[in-house]
């Protein structure tokens, strides 16, 4: 069977290699970034095992962890905490869901210094809160008006933030006109034949998108690297300006959608989508309560991307800031259990998924709650020591980026779509 390291660098081998290699970089810092930066090691090894049931068949994001759930701006101009990333989204036991959730809290939880019998409360509270949401057979949804504790006030932060800061954070003025700011951690230079085909395209998807057509234009643009598991896939930001009103600007997310890294081990048929990013979009707008603002997809020399607005309010639960403080943490694990049941009832019975009844019949029968508690605390300790390869191979120089003496903007055979 190949090493940890040969599946890592396998699975990351179509990306673009200067941004891989921070991707790399990211996963070195503790076990829990390294779990985010590998989903797909995840479910080639699930596959493998038979302690997880296969039912009941639900729509999933596929990469269910405590840092995919966070606050974003609806299209209704509303705050919301909900799921919020939905690359790897698929139709798959709802099990799988769960156990890769209660993963991540052992091993978030352990890469903060929290002792494992907490870690084991919390999970048991997450599996029991899930089951008594989804045994409701009732969909709710988390806003500033119905928020609770640390949650409350984290949407109270974010709802005050505004646009200007978002921008005053993203972009330098030069010769008196507004720029990207480019400093090679979050935003990356384009070289100028793949900014201007960049240009052209969204200036051709903001004509097509009536509520910016004839309203916006595009000013600038560049690559964007955010999150941990996706870096490397080509992703890129753009600034628009308004033709109205001077001062008011905008940024646009446009993001590569790969084939979801769980597809190839779910049991059932999958619908027939038009591109990946259809398949992205759609799941997401099954499964959130309202969606993101501009939320949308297109197709850029022949690769699928999801666009949509790029928001002040687009933030995650800090938990480094609350690991001391129990009943805080407490809060939160109960919202995201509740989160995860909405989202799989709101989506139930569409495209083949099992409908609500079935889902509340699985919540309301506790059974399976033991053997996804004892696989994800059994696959917590895998990951740990998956990382100390890995680390030990990193170190090593195994996943050394190109050594192009250069910086990883300047190259656009590796940044291009060629």
């Amino acid at each position: 069977m190949a090493t940890i390291v040969e599946r890592i660098k396998q699975f990351n081998s179509d990306r673009i290699p200067v941004y891989t290699a921070l991707k790399y970089k990211m996963m070195a810092q503790n076990a829990f970034r390294f779990f985010r930066g590998t989903c797909h090691l995840f479910y080639e090894d699930l596959k493998e095992s038979d302690a997880i049931p296969q039912y009941p068949l639900s729509w999933i994001c596929g990469d269910l962890h405590l840092e995919n759930f966070g606050s974003y701006k609806g299209d209704n101009r509303l705050v919301y905490f909900d799921l919020n990333d939905f690359d790897e989204a698929v139709l798959a036991p709802v099990t799988w869901e769960l156990a890769r959730m209660i993963t991540s809290i052992f091993t978030g939880l352990d890469s903060l210094g929290i002792k494992k019998k907490e870690a084991t409360r919390v999970a048991r509270l997450f599996l029991h809160t899930y089951s008594e949401m989804i045994g409701k057979g009732k969909a709710r949804y988390i806003e500033p008006q119905t928020a609770r504790g640390i949650v409350l006030e984290f949407l109270d932060q974010v709802c005050e933030r505004r646009q200007k800061e978002l921008l005053r954070a993203r972009t330098v003025k030069k010769e008196g006109r507004l720029k990207l700011l480019i400093d090679e951690i979050r935003l990356f230079a384009l070289d100028k034949p793949l900014k201007r085909e960049l240009t052209a395209h969204l200036t051709k998807w903001i004509g097509d998108t009536p509520l910016l057509r004839g309203r916006y234009r595009v000013i600038d643009a560049a690559f964007r690297i955010a999150g941990t598991g996706s870096i490397g896939v080509r992703r890129y930001v753009f600034l628009l300006k308004t033709t109205r009103e001077p001062k008011k600007h905008l940024l646009i997310d446009m993001k590569q959608s790969p084939p979801s890294s769980v597809q190839p081990y779910c049991v059932g048929p999958q619908p027939a989508w038009s591109s990946e990013a259809e398949r992205v979009v759609t799941i997401q707008e099954h499964m959130q309560n309202i969606a993101p603002a501009l939320l949308s997809t297109t197709m850029f020399k022949e690769q699928s991307y999801v666009v949509k607005e790029m928001q002040p309010a687009d933030d995650k639960i800090n938990f480094l800031l609350i690991k001391d403080h129990y009943e805080d943490i407490s809060r939160v694990i109960r919202d995201m259990a509740l989160l995860t049941a909405s989202a799989q009832l709101r989506s139930s019975g569409r495209r083949g998924s099992a409908v609500a009844d079935e889902l509340v019949a699985f919540g309301n029968d506790h059974h399976w709650q033991a053997g996804i508690l004892e696989y994800a605390s059994g696959y917590a300790a895998k990951v740990k020591k998956d990382y100390r390869e890995f680390l030990k191979a990193y170190n090593a120089g195994s996943f050394d980026g190109p050594k192009s003496g250069k910086k990883p903007a300047a190259k656009s055979r590796k940044q291009g779509d060629k």
